[in-house]
């Protein structure tokens, strides 16, 4: 559970900004936005199996650019 203590001084956008950062880093909303719908574990394998590919490809772009 995130939680955000106010710091002196500190308005509600700051406070606000603050906790919605955290809660992207702890990634608690796209957590729930899996769990929406039920995956099969071949599917699930299936969707990893892409995104590591793609994160191979944009890798091996990031290296040639450099």
């Amino acid at each position: 559970m995130v939680t955000v203590k106010a710091h002196e001084d500190e308005s509600q956008e700051q406070l606000l900004r603050r906790f919605r950062r955290k809660v992207i880093r702890s990634r608690i909303l796209s957590e729930v936005r899996q769990k929406r719908w039920f995956i099969s574990k071949s599917e699930l394998k299936r969707i990893n199996k892409k995104k590591a590919i793609r994160r191979l490809r944009r890798r091996q772009n990031n290296n040639r650019s450099q």
